[in-house]
Order: C-alpha cells, then sequence, then structure tokens
C-alpha cells in the first residue's frame, strides 16, 4: 500500500518550508523546527519462543518540546523507516499545536512483523524497547501511545516495565492503555470520531447535508473503523472499504453499491483490520483492486491507512463527484498532489487537524491519570468534539480570511505557536 518513491521526511519538511516562507520565519527558527530536536536509534536483542535470539531496531525520535512534554505513538512495523518517524513526530508537534494541547512531537517505531510473532514475543519486545529508553521517557518527558500495529496490551506492558525500573506507579508515563488500568474511556472510537468531527463541520461550511453524502474509505483499522461507525450515525452512506489482506500481501477493496453494514464488516475483520475475502464475498460484497477506493463515484474520500496514498498517478482516478477529503491518517497525500485537489475544487481536511482526536484524547487520559481521577465516556467525547470543532473553525475561518489552502491555515496556526514558545525560551 505504501508508495516507496516519496520520502515522508521530506514531504514533511517541503510543507512546512512553503508555510515558513509565507509566514517569513526567521533562519534560526525554521532550522530549529524543519528538523528533529533529538534521536535515539537503539537495538532489542529479544529472546523468541524457539530459544534463539533475535535482534530488533528500534527508534524513538523527539522533534519538539517547547509546549509541553514530548507525546506520541510507537507502531510496529516490518517496512518502518527511520525518515517516516521523523517525519510523524514533525506531524505530532503540528497536531498538537493546532488543537492547542500543552505537548510536542515525537514518533517511536520498531521494525518488525507483529503478525509472526507470538504474544510472549511481542511482551519481551515491548520490554526491551522501554529498557533501552526508559531515561528519556516518562510523563514529564515523553509519553508514548499505541500507533500502528500496536494497542493498549503493548501499552500496558511498556508501562510496567516503566514502573518496574523506576521503583513507583506512574500511570501517565503512557497512554492508549486499557480502561481500569489508567485508560480513559472513548479513547478507542477517538480519533475515528474526531475525523468525523471534522468532516461534520467542513459539510457545514460547504452547507451539504450529510445524511445526502455518500464516502469511500481507505483502511479498516482502528481509525477506520470508529470513523466508518459516527459517519453512519450521522446518516451518510459508506460503498467502499478498501484494506490490506496479509495472506495474499495485496490491498483490496470491498463495495457495495447499497451502503456497508460496519458492524457486518467488522464482525469479519481481524485485530490488524483485515477483512476475511471469502466470507465478505460470501456477505454479497464486490472484490476490486486496493487501490479502486479512490475511484469510486462519492462525494467525501477517507484516506485512514499508511503514507503517500493520494498521488497525481491516484488523484487522475478519482471522481469529479468528490467534494472533501478527510485526511484519517497521517500523510496520506504527497506534497505534489496538493495543487491538483485545490485545481479540481476539493475541501480537504489536513492530516494532523483531522485525526487529532487520537491525541487529544490522550492528553485527557495523562490529565486524567495525573490527577488519579476519570471522566465518564460522555465527558470525555463531549470535551473532544469541543477541542476538535473549535480547531476546525480556527483553521476554516484562516483559510477564508487569507484565502489559504486548508493544509496551509492548520500549518500556519501550528508553527506560529510553537515558533512562539521556542522564542519565548530563549531558544533562538
Amino acid at each position: 500500500m505504501e508508495n516507496k518513491t516519496y520520502n515522508p521526511y521530506v514531504s514533511a519538511q517541503t510543507q512546512f518550508d512553503n508555510v515558513a516562507n509565507l509566514i517569513d520565519l526567521d533562519q534560526a527558527t525554521r532550522e530549529l523546527l524543519r528538523q528533529p530536536n533529538k534521536e535515539f536509534h537503539v537495538t532489542i536483542p529479544v529472546k523468541m519462543d524457539d530459544g534463539t535470539t533475535k535482534v530488533f531496531n528500534g527508534y524513538r525520535i523527539q522533534h519538539n518540546d517547547a509546549r509541553g512534554p514530548a507525546k506520541g505513538g510507537i507502531r510496529f512495523h516490518p517496512q518502518e523507516t527511520v525518515d517516516t518517524i521523523r517525519a510523524l513526530s514533525l506531524w505530532m508537534t503540528w497536531k498538537c499545536a493546532v488543537v492547542d494541547i500543552p505537548l510536542g512531537g515525537a514518533k517511536g517505531g520498531i521494525i518488525c512483523d507483529p503478525h509472526n510473532m507470538s504474544m510472549a514475543e511481542q511482551e519481551r519486545l515491548c520490554r526491551g524497547y522501554v529498557r533501552q529508553l526508559s531515561k528519556v521517557m516518562g510523563p514529564v518527558v515523553d509519553v508514548p501511545a499505541p500507533d500502528v500495529m500496536t494497542n493498549g496490551q503493548h501499552m500496558l506492558w511498556m508501562m510496567d516495565e516503566y514502573e518496574t525500573i523506576n521503583g513507583g506507579h506512574y500511570p501517565g508515563t503512557i497512554t492508549g492503555k486499557p480502561v481500569g488500568m489508567g485508560g480513559s474511556l472513548g479513547r478507542t472510537e477517538a480519533t475515528g470520531y474526531g475525523v468525523i468531527y471534522t468532516l461534520r463541520e467542513a459539510l457545514k461550511s460547504l452547507n451539504i447535508d450529510v445524511t445526502s453524502t455518500t464516502a469511500s474509505i481507505q483502511g479498516f483499522g482502528n481509525v477506520a473503523e470508529y470513523a466508518a461507525r459516527l459517519y453512519t450515525k450521522l446518516g451518510g452512506k459508506i460503498i467502499a472499504i478498501s484494506c490490506w489482506d496479509n495472506e495474499d500481501k495485496k490491498s483490496y477493496t470491498y463495495r457495495n453499491l447499497n451502503g456497508i453494514d460496519v458492524d457486518q464488516l467488522v464482525s469479519i475483520k481481524n485485530t490488524f483490520g483485515s477483512i476475511n475475502k471469502q466470507k465478505a464475498i460470501e456477505l454479497g460484497f464486490e472484490l476490486l483492486d486496493g487501490d479502486e477506493w479512490i475511484a469510486q463515484d462519492v462525494d467525501i474520500l477517507l484516506p485512514c491507512a499508511l503514507e503517500n496514498q493520494i498521488t497525481p498517478p491516484a488523484l487522475e482516478k478519482i471522481s469529479d463527484k468528490v467534494k472533501v477529503i478527510c485526511e484519517g491518517a497521517n500523510g496520506p497525500t504527497t506534497p505534489d498532489s496538493d495543487e491538483i485537489i485545490k485545481a479540481k475544487n476539493i475541501y480537504l481536511v489536513p492530516d494532523f487537524l483531522c485525526n487529532a482526536g487520537g491525541v487529544t484524547c490522550s492528553y485527557f487520559e495523562q490529565v486524567q491519570c495525573n490527577m488519579n481521577y476519570f471522566w465518564p465516556k460522555e465527558e470525555v467525547l463531549e470535551k473532544l468534539d469541543q477541542k476538535m470543532t473549535s480547531a476546525f473553525q480556527a483553521v476554516h475561518k484562516l483559510s477564508q480570511e487569507k484565502n489559504l489552502y486548508m493544509r496551509d491555515a492548520a500549518y500556519v496556526i501550528a508553527i506560529n505557536r510553537v515558533a512562539e514558545a521556542v522564542k519565548l525560551r530563549g531558544w533562538v
């Protein structure tokens, strides 16, 4: 699914440079903000179940912590690259700034394929990662969270290892934990719901009734699932969902022109977000090529999978009916595609605004852990809706006032906030 010809770090820096020029940012601040502040590369030896020892490469990259402790997920992926993690650390900084939460940006990753590892092997890997990085993480330093192919169980093992090393309870060390063990209610839904809160506001600004719209989604992991659930609950109709098939090592698009029953599709997917192909066909789904999700005759496209999925060649297939793209994934659109999207007059909700629901709810989890008092789910989701709506409206307002593309408007707000923090601290 990933297009190898694009480097996400170059994309992230290109986006930054364009806006730095736009706001006439001084040279020292540019140099400070266009690259990560700290990088940690570690090797993690793990005893495998068969008695052998395998060495995994792991990374933790902290981009900027001027506005608060660094924050960002840890992903497990066999094709993980250090440049992807660098890019994601930059996007996390802008994400926290655009929704105005007091955190900076970081990201982590381990090159591994959890599909082919037992739970015991995954636990030893998680604990080994923390042993290597415990001195540079913690509630007031750097707070990890789940990301691609990691979950609450992985986070709990990591927290337990950190607490074992430091001899105390530090639930604010890590977020995305299971409820009852320091996790927040609403965290599971948060990123996907946040995508739809911004979509709802975008449709309002375009005077489009959500109940008259159709959508196509790329991905069917946690973000896509809960985005699909809330979108259909609001009255929208999903006609296609694309996801990875680990057995065939390729992606497929599952289409039902009458509208997809999300619960039905969830019942035949595995923990990694892959749909059971045979069962889907039995349920009446059309099986199309993985890239066909973008070619559907719909109003809304929701890329909720990996980086670099919306490229100029992909945009050649896009329907003239598409009015909105909401970027549920990080960096799904390549920089050379933005001009095409503008020319097609498609309203874009940029990734680091659109999918900021996850980090916003992680921030809520951190706050609840640090005060040892937890809110009911309704309160969490209400606070999330307020934060996302307020951030969207600020970006939309600036884009209208200054005639800016939504991505540029979001960057202007985020970069200005971080630049102000580094200047007030006297770093530049």
